[in-house]
C-alpha cells in the first residue's frame, strides 16, 4: 500500500472528514482553500467549492511538483527543482486543520500533506520529499520515537507596517522608530486589534505584543506549542497580516531589513524538549464554547516534563543535561543553520548592522543578546540568528536534527558567556563568526550532512538551487550603491 493510501485510510480520518462536513454546514462554508507551503514559506494551493469536500478529502487535488518551488525560473531560464515534463503532486487535506477565514466567513482553509503522483513509474504515491511541512511532521515523529521527547517552540515574529505610496511602493513606516513606546503602539492599535481579532478566530492565542525600534515595527507573540503547530500558526499569522494590510491600505512587511540604521525584523525561536504532556482544547480563544472550525487549530500541547530545566543537584542555573547537549548541537551546526534562519540576501543586512545587537557569533549565554543563543528563561533557549523571512518548517526540522546530533554525541557547548561577546573577544576569547552572506551560508549548508538530512530527497535539491540562484542573481545585479560609489570615482 502506498503512503498516500495509508494516509487516506488512517484510523479515525473518516470521522474527521465527517466532522468537517458538519462544520461546513454549520458555518455556511461554500469554498475551501487547500494549502501547503513552498520552499520559501509561501502559502500555495488550490481553491475548491465546499460541496466537493468528501471527494477531495479522499482523492486530493493535483498541482505541478514545481509549485513547491514557487514555479521559479533560475537565471538560466530553467525551472528550479522540476522541469516542465515533471508529473503532478497529489495534495491530501489534513481535516484537523480546517478553520473558517474570519474576513470572509464563506471561505475556510485546510493544510495539506503532499504525495507523488499515483501514476509515477518510480515510487508512486510516496510522500513528496519537497513538502517541507510534511517533512517536519515526519522528522518530529522520528525524533519522538528515538528519544521519547517532543520539541515545543515559540516564535517572536517582528514585522513592519509600512505606508503605501501612490505608486504602490513602501513610503516609510506608519509610526516612529521608538522602542516599547505605548503611544506608538497605540497609533497602530486599529491595525493590531484587527490582527488579534482574526488571529483568535483562527486559533492563535496572542499572549503579548509591543512596538519595536524600527518604523512601524510590531511584534505579537503566540503561546508556546508543538513545533508543527507553531509553524502552522506563524504561517497563518502572516496570512492574516497580509489580509489586514489590504483592508487598511498598508504593506505588511516581513522583509528583515527594509531600512538601514534601525533594527531589523528578527524572528527569535524559543525552544525546549519535553516528555509527556497532553493536547488541551481551548475554545475560549475564539470567545465561546464553539469554534469556527475543527478543534485542531485551538488545541495546545500542555503539561509534561521540560528536560531543559536546571537540575539543582547538578547546577542551579544551567539547563539540564539534555538541554546542554541540544545547545551543543545547535552551536556545532550554527553556520549551516544560518542558511535557513537567515534565508535571503537581505537577511545579512541585519547581521552586518552590528550596532543593533546582531547575533553573529556562535556562542551562548544567559541574558546575553550578543550571542546567537541565549537562555531567555529557565527551561528554554532562544535561537536569535533567525529573521522574519524564515520558513518555520525547514527551521524546525533543521533544529531537530541539530538536537539529535547533540544528544547522540553528547556535544558540550562550553560554559555560558556572560560578558558582551565583543568584550570577551577583546579579552582574547576565540569565537567562530557566522556566515555573513547567503553565498557563504549555502557553502556551510552543503558541507553539513546533519543539517542537510533535515531536507530529505528533493527538498535539499530544491532549496539549494533556489537559494544559490538568489545569491547569483544578486551578484549579477548593479545596484544604486554601485553607481553612487563608482560612477564618478575617476577623472
Amino acid at each position: 500500500m502506498t503512503d498516500l493510501q495509508q494516509y487516506v485510510d488512517a484510523p479515525g480520518r473518516d470521522d474527521l472528514v465527517k466532522q468537517v462536513r458538519a462544520k461546513i454546514d454549520e458555518l455556511g462554508i461554500t469554498y475551501v482553500y487547500y494549502q501547503f507551503i513552498s520552499v520559501t514559506g509561501r502559502i500555495v494551493g488550490k481553491g475548491i467549492p465546499a460541496r466537493h469536500w468528501e471527494r477531495t478529502a479522499a482523492k486530493g487535488f493535483q498541482l505541478v511538483y514545481g509549485s513547491t518551488a514557487n514555479l521559479a525560473i533560475d537565471r538560466h531560464g530553467e525551472y528550479i527543482g522540476y522541469g516542465p515534463e515533471a508529473s503532478e503532486l497529489v495534495g491530501i487535506a489534513d481535516p484537523d486543520t480546517f478553520v473558517q477565514l474570519p474576513w470572509d466567513k464563506r471561505v475556510a482553509r485546510v493544510f495539506c500533506t503532499l504525495f507523488r503522483n499515483r501514476e509515477e513509474r518510480v515510487n508512486p504515491g510516496q510522500f513528496l520529499t519537497s513538502d517541507c511541512r510534511g517533512n517536519l511532521r515526519r522528522i518530529h515523529d522520528e525524533f519522538k520515537g528515538k528519544h521519547g521527547l517532543e520539541m515545543r517552540c515559540g516564535t517572536e515574529p517582528e514585522m513592519m507596517w509600512l505606508k503605501k505610496g501612490e505608486d504602490g511602493q513602501p513610503d516609510g513606516g506608519v509610526t516612529k522608530p521608538t522602542c516599547y513606546h505605548i503611544d506608538q503602539f497605540e497609533e497602530l492599535r486599529p491595525v493590531f486589534m484587527r490582527v488579534i481579532e482574526y488571529s483568535e478566530q483562527m486559533g492563535l492565542d496572542i499572549i503579548q505584543g509591543d512596538h519595536e525600534d524600527a518604523p512601524g515595527q510590531l511584534e505579537l507573540n503566540t503561546q508556546y506549542d508543538d513545533v508543527l503547530q507553531n509553524a502552522d500558526r506563524l504561517t497563518t499569522y502572516r496570512q492574516i497580516c497580509a489580509q489586514v494590510a489590504r483592508e487598511f491600505g498598508l504593506i505588511a512587511c516581513f522583509m528583515s531589513k527594509p531600512f538601514m540604521g534601525v533594527s531589523a525584523s528578527g524572528c527569535h525561536h524559543n525552544m525546549s524538549l519535553w516528555s509527556g504532556g497532553e493536547n488541551v482544547f481551548h475554545p475560549e480563544i475564539a470567545g465561546g464554547d464553539s469554534v469556527p472550525g475543527m478543534p485542531g487549530p485551538f488545541t495546545y500541547r500542555e503539561g509534561g516534563h521540560n528536560t531543559f530545566m536546571p537540575v539543582p543537584e547538578i547546577h542551579a542555573s544551567k539547563p539540564g543535561p539534555i538541554g546542554l547537549q541540544s545547545i551543543g548541537g545547535v552551536i556545532a551546526h550554527l553556520p549551516a543553520l544560518t542558511s535557513i534562519g537567515s534565508s535571503t540576501v537581505n537577511s545579512y543586512r541585519r547581521l552586518w548592522d552590528t550596532g543593533f545587537w546582531a547575533p553573529i557569533f556562535a556562542d551562548w549565554g544567559y541574558q546575553n543578546r550578543t550571542c546567537a543563543l541565549r537562555v531567555s528563561a529557565p527551561g528554554r533557549f532562544e535561537y536569535r540568528s533567525v529573521d522574519s523571512m524564515v520558513n518555520p518548517y525547514l527551521m524546525g526540522a533543521a533544529l531537530l536534527k541539530a538536537f539529535d546530533d547533540g544528544i547522540d554525541n553528547d556535544l558540550d557547548p562550553g560554559d555560558p558567556e556572560e560578558r558582551n561577546i565583543y568584550a570577551a573577544m577583546e579579552a582574547g576569547k576565540l569565537v567562530k563568526k557566522l556566515p555573513m552572506s547567503l553565498g557563504d551560508a549555502m557553502i556551510e549548508l552543503d558541507n553539513d550532512e546533519v543539517i542537510k538530512s533535515s531536507m530529505p530527497g528533493e527538498m535539499y535539491t530544491v532549496y539549494s538551487a533556489h537559494k544559490n540562484d538568489e545569491w547569483e542573481r544578486f551578484n549579477q545585479t548593479v545596484t544604486n550603491w554601485d553607481t553612487e560609489t563608482y560612477l564618478d570615482c575617476l577623472p
